[in-house]
């Protein structure tokens, strides 16, 4: 049996974070000293960064929201599985070691699954981490589908300030893919990683006292340069979202949060608004900074699942979702090395995995997951706040993953 952290021992309401008026110091989380990232206080922090961070609205609309039928099942904590370790475990167990915050599961559009823990509660936004870059992924794919973006341009057609950086010569499709050759290093692990230079200019993470960094997420994205070339391997860089949303701003002349609001968030009929994290500048955080709740990040794979189209809207068009399932190239994602993704593929900022439910996902580090897989009709939505921050060739995949075939396994026979 591998050693693994509990959720339930780890709750933060439980362990008193930010319990009281004031809270103990030694309970007390800030942004500014650090303590809000590391565990468990991220149990708490995950849930609430509104309360830490700048942030700025992502308006959910007028309109009623929706609500998803719901025939809740008693079944599915039960249901077993082997992990990629070779460890038996039931889909309750895998909750519960994944540190898991919330979990939905729908099937044929139906919630048969939801549970919540720790500080997460139905109407909190959570921090999707990386699952943005999707979002971000969907409007770009939808206004190159539109004739507003070409994907075969070079980046400075539409942002002439990364001419002479490492995106002077890629093309805007080999940002959509991150097949770009760019010096950046996405190796949490690794304190000298540009990760962290990164998170530090967009002011999510602490700066040290003698910081004379980038300021903002513009400069750093500014200082970037080439390494290697483009279009050759995939490799997962959270700079390449922060380009494309810089693409997508200067292509239309809108905000993201206004557009991520007009083009996707009100035609979903959420029950809440979202919301992005911003930098000193108050510019969002694309390629990590989105937090939602879980009905609504159920509500955007749902969509995806039903070719784009939900609550009577065609939210997005059929085209790009299925451009999307398709995936990319196989080999170029095998250069990247995730052992446990064997046959991936990566395209318009999703993880595809060619898999006989024809599953793709939106995936964030620490756990955060829209898992669709419309050969079973079934999408799971998943908020987390594991300790290990890599979901590939980490423990989150070798658990998570088996357990959604499993679930997607065990809908199909019953």
């Amino acid at each position: 049996m591998t050693d693994r952290v509990s959720g339930a021992a780890t709750d933060p309401v439980t362990g008193g974070l930010m319990q009281g008026f004031p809270p103990p110091p030694d309970k007390t989380l800030r942004m500014e000293d650090g303590s809000s990232w590391t565990f468990p206080n991220l149990r708490w922090a995950f849930s609430h960064q509104r309360e830490l961070v700048p942030s700025v609205n992502v308006w959910r609309g007028r309109d009623a929201a929706v609500e998803f039928p719901r025939a809740l099942r008693d079944d599915l904590d039960e249901i077993a599985f082997t992990t990629m370790d070779g460890e038996a475990m039931t889909w309750g167990q895998s909750v519960d070691v994944n540190c898991t915050d919330g979990i939905l599961v729908l099937h044929k559009g139906v919630v048969i699954y939801e549970d919540y823990f720790g500080a997460l509660e139905r109407q909190i936004p959570h921090l999707a981490m990386s699952v943005t870059k999707s979002f971000v992924g969907v409007l770009a794919a939808t206004l190159a589908h539109e004739g507003a973006l070409d994907p075969t341009k070079l980046v400075p057609y539409y942002v002439p300030d990364l001419a002479g950086t490492a995106y002077g010569d890629a093309t805007v499709r080999q940002v959509m893919d991150m097949t770009i050759g760019v010096q950046y290093s996405e190796t949490y692990t690794d304190p000298d990683a540009q990760i962290w230079a990164y998170t530090a200019a967009s002011g999510v993470t602490a700066r040290p006292r003698d910081y004379g960094g980038p300021e903002t997420i513009f400069d750093f994205l500014r200082s970037l340069r080439k390494q290697g070339e483009h279009g050759q391997a995939f490799a997962y860089k959270t700079c390449n979202t922060e380009v494309l949303a810089w693409i997508v701003q200067r292509a239309t002349g809108v905000p993201i949060a206004r557009m991520l609001s007009d083009k996707i968030w009100q035609k979903l009929g959420p029950e809440e608004d979202a919301y992005l994290l911003v930098d000193r500048i108050g510019t969002a955080m694309c390629g990590g900074g989105l937090n939602l709740t879980l009905r609504d990040l159920a509500k955007f794979g749902e969509m995806m699942r039903c070719d784009g189209a939900f609550n009577g809207h065609q939210v997005i068009p059929a085209a790009v979702v299925a451009d999307t399932a398709r995936g990319a190239d196989r080999d170029h994602f095998a250069k990247s090395g995730y052992v446990t993704l064997p046959g991936w593929s990566y395209r318009n900022q999703f993880w595809v995995s060619h898999d006989k439910f024809g599953a793709y996902s939106a995936r964030g580090i620490h756990g955060q997951a829209a898992w669709i897989a419309p050969g079973a009709e079934v999408v799971i939505a998943r908020f987390a706040s594991h300790p290990t921050a890599a979901n590939g060739n980490g423990p989150l995949d070798r658990v998570s993953l088996p357990a959604y075939a499993a679930i997607a396994e065990h809908l199909l026979k019953t």
